[in-house]
């Protein structure tokens, strides 16, 4: 038999495509009328009939067998030849035209029954079957968990903006690990934030306390035995104190390791978490020193600390002490690219020069690969 032409395989294949695209179980659970499926078939020409018609036979034969009596597909026929080989019917068409031929020509029976069963489970909530619908086969994948996401999705909806906290969950089967495993199934039945702080917030449900930490210098007012303070970033806030300079560090152990300055603070900026930083009304009037990694997204945290408290300067975060520790560089995996409009002059340079491979590919000097002695030689906040 000639491989060019069609086998129920390629029936299967055409049905198929329309399967894996959730089209033919988003239609059937919305009771729409079954859009015909009609697969061409390639066959024998006239002319190659006779060179072999027990393979034309068998040709026949095959496509014929695999409609099962029409419970897969259906046959359309077309009479060929002529006068020297005789008039011969072959099929050319191959029709799926109902659901239950497309499910036994496709062997997914067992998935449609399962399918709706779950239909049936979030039938009451129109939401939850709205993303059932429209995920048809992520739904199959969670054929076990549908009652419990079911029941995740009527509490969470229930308490929006209930200030409560996830660990508060009350629902059948259902616990703070499950919801956040499913956090991006219930954030988009609900409607919200797939991330985890944006789906917290979007809900109106109450995130854990954001701490930040601090050194404070003797002088600020707080009890002489505190050399370090860890609050809620709001608590924090309330305190009474006026620094005169704070040194901002991106790094912990570097936060711990430099001297707090005179009638100053040090503050742990944990990176893209600096917001918490920026919104301390106390900084409004302080000198703010800010330090870095040397890298594409060090000098995007600056900017952004910059964006709450424009008299920030950085140190430690130039050429010549990227140049001086050219054996320490590493790799920035993940370089960002973003325009950053506060940097200064020196320092728009050095960020385009990272960014455009200048001095290497994706350079990258961690602050605490920067050697203590140049340090403490270059720290004057």
């Amino acid at each position: 038999m000639s491989r060019s032409w069609s086998t129920p395989a390629d029936v299967v294949a055409k049905v198929r495509r329309r399967w894996d695209d959730g089209t033919l179980l988003r239609s059937y659970a919305q009771a729409l009328e079954f859009d015909v499926i009609d697969v061409p078939l390639r066959g024998p020409k006239a002319s190659e009939i006779g060179d072999d018609l027990s393979a034309v036979r068998a040709w026949i034969d095959q496509l014929d067998v695999g409609r099962r009596n029409d419970r897969r597909y259906t046959l359309t026929w077309q009479t060929i030849g002529g006068r020297h080989i005789g008039r011969n019917q072959i099929p050319v068409r191959a029709i799926v035209a109902t659901y239950p031929q497309a499910w036994a020509l496709l062997g997914v029976a067992d998935k449609v029954a399962c399918f709706d069963r779950i239909l049936t489970t979030v039938g009451g909530h129109p939401a939850v079957r709205d993303w059932t619908v429209a995920h048809p086969h992520r739904a199959l994948d969670l054929s076990g968990e549908m009652a419990r996401i079911v029941a995740a999705y009527e509490w969470l909806n229930g308490h929006r903006g209930s200030n409560r906290y996830l660990r508060e969950i009350s629902a059948p089967g259902v616990d703070t690990k499950f919801a956040e495993h499913h956090r991006s199934v219930l954030a988009a039945i609900l409607g919200v934030s797939g991330a985890a702080a944006g789906f917290l917030a979007d809900l109106g449900l109450r995130a854990k306390p954001e701490l930040v930490r601090i050194r404070p210098a003797p002088g600020l007012g707080l009890p002489p035995q505190v050399t370090e303070v860890a609050l809620r970033s709001a608590e924090l806030a309330q305190l009474p104190i006026t620094p005169r300079v704070a040194v901002v560090i991106e790094n912990e152990i570097t936060y711990l390791s430099v001297d707090v300055p005179d009638d100053g603070v040090v503050i742990w900026g944990k990176g893209f978490e600096v917001d918490r930083v920026g919104r301390l009304p106390w900084l409004a009037n302080a000198d703010v020193v800010y330090w870095g990694d040397i890298d594409t997204h060090g000098f995007a945290i600056l900017d952004r600390l910059r964006a709450w408290l424009p008299q920030t300067r950085s140190i430690l975060m130039d050429l010549q002490t990227l140049l001086a520790h050219r054996d320490r560089w590493v790799t920035d995996d993940r370089p960002a690219t973003s325009s950053l409009r506060r940097l200064t002059t020196t320092e728009r340079e050095l960020y385009a020069d990272l960014v455009g491979d200048v001095l290497g590919p994706k350079v990258r000097l961690e602050q605490e690969r920067i050697d203590w002695a140049w340090v403490n030689d270059r720290m004057q906040p």
